[in-house]
């Protein structure tokens, strides 16, 4: 599926916004921040999350601090395309649970004038690049990392650690289930398990 470009994109200019971070880091909340300010500004704004994240809502992008905004659940990148055609303001949240196709996407769309604003975890629960958002964070144009405090010592934390057993990669949870650690902290958790 292509986006059309409709006539008034010329004289817009689009780009990618990635937000990304660790758990409980504050991701969805700048999310959301960002894209009610958009539409306070008039601006045509619609936002996509996976289908798979029914945590909260089926339908709401919710943060962990209750803030909610409406959006469209979908099943792949490539059906964004088919919402978002004349739209100012495109945000995606979740990013990491989508196909690899999302980078493309989402740069199609700042080709056809949109702004395009994605939050989503940088890491896995091991530590790896998670997903679609390495590629987007080369491709955007501007790159927000947002840091949790550390639930062991305290200090600014990048890491989702797993502490439930289970190696698959997605495993939807909150508190019960991950905690953010910073660095030290998450290389201690890590050679604990070893």
């Amino acid at each position: 599926m292509f986006l059309e470009k409709d006539t008034n994109s010329k004289s817009r200019t689009g780009w990618i916004e990635v937000i990304c971070g660790s758990m409980f880091s504050g991701k969805t909340e700048e999310l959301i921040r960002r894209l009610k300010r958009a539409r306070i500004a008039n601006q045509r704004v619609e936002i996509f999350k996976p289908h798979i994240d029914k945590r909260y809502s089926i339908e709401d992008v919710v943060s962990h601090d209750s803030n909610t905004i409406q959006s469209i659940p979908v099943e792949s990148a490539n059906q964004i395309l088919f919402y978002a055609s004349d739209m100012e303001v495109v945000g995606i949240d979740e990013a990491q649970f989508f196909d690899n196709e999302l980078a493309s996407v989402c740069n199609q769309l700042a080709n056809n004038g949109i702004r395009v604003v994605v939050a989503g975890l940088d890491m896995d629960f091991q530590g790896k690049p998670f997903g679609p958002i390495p590629a987007l964070m080369a491709r955007a144009e501007y790159v927000t990392k947002v840091h949790a405090i550390c639930m062991r010592c305290g200090n600014l934390a990048q890491y989702s650690h797993r502490t439930i057993a289970g190696d698959k990669l997605v495993m939807l949870g909150e508190t019960e289930s991950y905690e953010p650690l910073c660095r030290k902290c998450f290389s201690e958790a890590q050679n604990s398990k070893a």
